[in-house]
């Protein structure tokens, strides 16, 4: 019995591996992290650049805290989170590595993005109901809307780890009326990105 069951389970994780092979998943995978390394790269030399040359930008994301409100920062996070990822959470996650509480922060930070996600996909649910709206968004988003059909919650993992926006993914996830608790479930990888990056982040500010 036991070996029945390994047996089938190999089959299973081998089908699906040839499965993502003939369409072309790991080949978007690669390319999207190879897209994701150079703004990255950018991002970590324009902190570099700007602290040497232009500003000490640890004395500027002091300032940031001492001006503004923890919550009205994470409030203006989470609507861009919830709007098509309009600002990258790399500026957010170096603003917490500099307030009273780093940990806290970037945690709340994280559900924000999470959150955001979870709006995102109700948008996109939304936008089904509306034909004119969902007609355009079908056209403007037709690529990202036939990955989620193809490859469905694996696309939603690499769009919560990966350096793309997250709210695209949730609202194609959301059209596709992919199940909602594997959406929450894949969509929790999301934490994990933003402490990840913290650990670079944090040592450069």
């Amino acid at each position: 019995m036991k070996k029945d069951a390994k047996s089938k389970k190999k089959s299973r994780i081998r089908l699906l591996h040839q499965y993502y092979s003939y369409t072309g998943f790991y080949s978007f995978v690669w390319n999207s992290v190879k897209k994701a390394i150079l703004p990255i790269v950018l991002f970590i030399a324009a902190l570099w650049a700007i602290d040497r040359f232009v500003l000490d930008i640890e004395d500027m994301l002091v300032t940031v805290t001492e001006t503004y409100s923890p919550l009205g920062i994470i409030s203006v996070f989470f609507a861009s989170e919830s709007l098509l990822g309009l600002i990258p959470p790399e500026l957010f996650i170096a603003w917490s590595g500099k307030s009273a509480s780093p940990i806290l922060y970037l945690s709340l930070l994280a559900l924000a993005s999470y959150l955001g996600g979870v709006i995102s996909y109700f948008m996109g649910r939304w936008m089904t109901k509306i034909p004119a709206v969902h007609e355009a968004i079908e056209v403007k988003m037709a690529q990202h809307i036939k990955n989620t059909r193809k490859w469905g919650g694996f696309l939603i993992i690499v769009g919560a780890l990966l350096p793309i926006p997250f709210a695209m993914t949730s609202i194609a996830a959301g059209i596709i009326k992919f199940q909602f608790p594997s959406f929450l479930m894949f969509g929790l990888l999301r934490f994990v990105r933003f402490y990840l990056y913290a650990l670079v982040i944090f040592e450069m500010v």
